[in-house]
């Protein structure tokens, strides 16, 4: 089998997904567009259960109301750092799935990059709810998709299907909070370690194939996941 190609595990939910999200488009544009982006999310009971079903789980640990006190400060320092202003949403009863799920429309349609930097601005720096069908339905129709579609992106069944593979594939790879990064061997999680998540994936690209294809993580392994707070590298775990 040959070895999987380098992937990003984003999130609309986490402030340090979109300042790498930010990092990756303005200064690693030739690595954005040569790696595979992957939605991550917090799953609604009905994802919860079909990832289930699947044979994976979701391997996030929630934070510590400190560490969350933490992250606010932390993130309007980073933020500053690169020009940027946050306004912070207030979410309310979320439903992930909501933004999620219309970003495979999106993709579909070559418009995933796009749909991505507004969904995050909308979040981050105008302060809105992307949980809202219909502010999802808008970001759509500025991008030449059907609003209708999107905003109801949720509740279509093909697309749960898409989502379960979305998430069957964070199982897989181990991922326990965004940003998650991965080049061949080598996994990446937060927005500091983007640098060298660049640098692993330009020199793979300038090197020959690998005669052998990386080795799976064990079933055992993953569900051996130690719980509770694992510390913090710019990610949101």
């Amino acid at each position: 089998m040959a070895q999987r190609g380098p992937r990003w595990y984003f999130n609309f939910r986490s402030p340090y997904s979109w300042l790498a999200h930010h990092d990756l488009t303005a200064r690693h544009p030739d690595v954005a567009g040569r790696v595979e982006w992957i939605p991550y999310w917090d799953p609604d009971p009905r994802s919860e259960r079909l990832l289930a079903e699947a044979g994976g789980s979701f391997l996030y640990t929630p934070m510590s109301r400190e560490k969350h006190f933490y992250v606010l400060t932390d993130v309007r320092r980073l933020a500053t750092d690169r020009g940027l202003a946050v306004s912070w949403p207030l979410d309310r009863e979320p439903v992930w799935e909501t933004a999620h799920l219309a970003w495979f429309l999106a993709a579909d349609h070559g418009v995933g990059p796009a749909y991505t930097d507004l969904v995050y601005r909308a979040r981050f720096q105008d302060g809105e709810d992307i949980n809202d069908p219909s502010l999802i339905a808008e970001i759509a129709g500025r991008l030449g998709l059907d609003p209708a579609a999107a905003g109801s992106a949720a509740e279509d069944p093909a697309l749960r299907e898409r989502a379960t593979a979305a998430l069957m594939s964070a199982y897989r790879d181990g991922v326990f909070g965004p940003p998650f990064l991965i080049a061949g061997r080598e996994k990446f999680w937060g927005l500091d370690r983007l640098d060298r998540f660049a640098d692993a994936v330009r020199s793979a690209a300038a090197a020959p194939a690998p005669a052998l294809s990386a080795a799976p993580v064990p079933a055992a392994a993953l569900s051996a996941t130690p719980s509770g707070d694992l510390g913090h590298a710019g990610g949101c775990g």
